[in-house]
């Protein structure tokens, strides 16, 4: 079977709109949760969130061409293209036809839906919405985006499964590659829903913290929504030998997991089988974990669940390994979260750091996990695991490990 191996890094983010920025700032611990505004009906309607500041479209494409695509595309697109160069391709035709773009979000162009929405009900039926309206949302559409500015002409498709839609995308291209269907990708995750109606969806699921995001501690209050983009290029080891590219780490296995029982409750039954399965596909028992990048929700119900859940697959092992949740940096991505927490375990593996859980406030009892927190603990990290779990009870769980050729 192919060995698979990442040789491009991407990212565009609440803590870094470069590799190195987000570095630096996830290591360091300085998280990028704020506060957005949003007038309605003569009142400014606060929400914490996590935003992405200073990123340019127009600094990575055409400006007439960036006009036709929704933020959660250009976000995207700016991620692919930094990891891209950073793999240092350089593609003939037969080449780019053995490359596949496929990404994950969750819910596609919200901007886009919204903006349309409040123009329709401000003019009425005389408004007009966009002409670029319908591509411009599509969940398909930051797939489609990347494939031509990167004149990627292989296999392209998007996958949609709410929180793990990232790591279902990425674990769905490293069978592919095993198969042999092609030699590499662009993959990874992108998400932008900070709207006003969406935060609002979230608020009335009262999953949303007032504040912060505060993962596994006592007294936590709930998720922020983030935004953002992580993408890779994967690679057979055969082909990114052949071309002599450097290599970050292996991506070692995946494993995937339905809990068939709720919408929105999870289980531990279910994210402790993407978790084994995980181990079972890298050939991997639980001493060979030595970080966890966890879902770390800051959910009462989520932490308690995934921490339940990492002792049924690790058993004993699972109160020793350090596991710590980046959300409490960069909020809640959806559908990108299992992206930017992917680019923080590979890094983890790359430097021999956990990064840290911050907002940590006072321990949890049902949470009696070493979760990192507040500073980053270096330690010797051979093989990482980064957990994703969705609402309708999907579950995704993959492992990289440092690359030993």
């Amino acid at each position: 079977m192919q060995r698979i191996v990442i040789t491009g890094l991407g990212v565009v983010s609440p803590i870094g709109n470069t590799v190195e920025a987000y570095k630096s700032n996830l290591f360091e611990g300085r998280g990028g949760i704020g506060f957005l505004s949003f007038p309605f009906r003569g009142q400014d309607v606060l929400f914490p969130a996590a935003e992405v500041k200073g990123f340019r479209i127009e600094d990575v494409i055409e400006p007439k061409k960036a006009a036709l695509l929704d933020r959660f595309s250009q976000l995207a697109v700016g991620a692919a293209r930094q990891a891209f160069v950073d793999s240092g391709l350089t593609l003939n035709s037969e080449e780019a036809e053995r490359t596949a773009t496929i990404i994950g979000t969750g819910v596609g162009g919200q901007n886009t839906l919204e903006d349309s929405y409040h123009k329709l009900l401000d003019e009425g039926s005389s408004g007009r919405v966009h002409p670029f309206t319908i591509p411009r949302l599509m969940v398909n559409a930051a797939a489609s985006h990347i494939s031509m500015t990167l004149g990627l002409t292989g296999p392209g498709f998007t996958v949609a499964s709410a929180c793990a839609s990232a790591i279902h995308a990425m674990g769905v291209t490293v069978s592919m590659l095993r198969s042999g269907l092609f030699d590499r990708a662009i993959t990874g995750g992108a998400e932008s829903c900070l709207t006003f109606g969406t935060l609002k969806g979230w608020e009335a699921l009262r999953v949303m913290s007032p504040d912060t995001c505060r993962p596994f501690s006592l007294g936590r209050a709930g998720m922020v929504i983030g935004e953002g983009a992580a993408m890779f290029v994967l690679e057979t080891e055969e082909a990114a030998k052949k071309r002599g590219a450097k290599i970050y780490a292996e991506f070692a296995g995946f494993g995937m997991s339905s809990d068939a029982k709720d919408i929105t409750t999870p289980d531990v039954g279910g994210a402790s089988r993407a978790v084994a399965n995980c181990l079972r596909d890298a050939g991997l028992s639980p001493n060979d974990i030595d970080y966890i990048n966890a879902h770390g929700t800051g959910t009462r119900i989520n932490d308690v669940t995934e921490t339940a859940a990492l002792k049924v697959a690790l058993g004993e092992r699972a109160t020793k390994i350090p596991v710590s949740s980046s959300k409490s940096l960069f909020g809640h991505a959806l559908g990108a979260a299992g992206a930017l927490e992917m680019l923080a375990t590979i890094l983890a593996v790359r430097e021999n750091v956990a990064p840290p859980t911050i907002n940590y406030q006072e321990p949890d009892p049902e949470c009696d996990i070493d979760c990192v927190p507040n500073q980053a603990k270096p330690i010797n990290i051979d093989v990482a695991l980064n957990n994703s779990f969705a609402f309708g009870g999907l579950n995704a769980s993959v492992a990289v490990r440092k690359y030993k050729g």
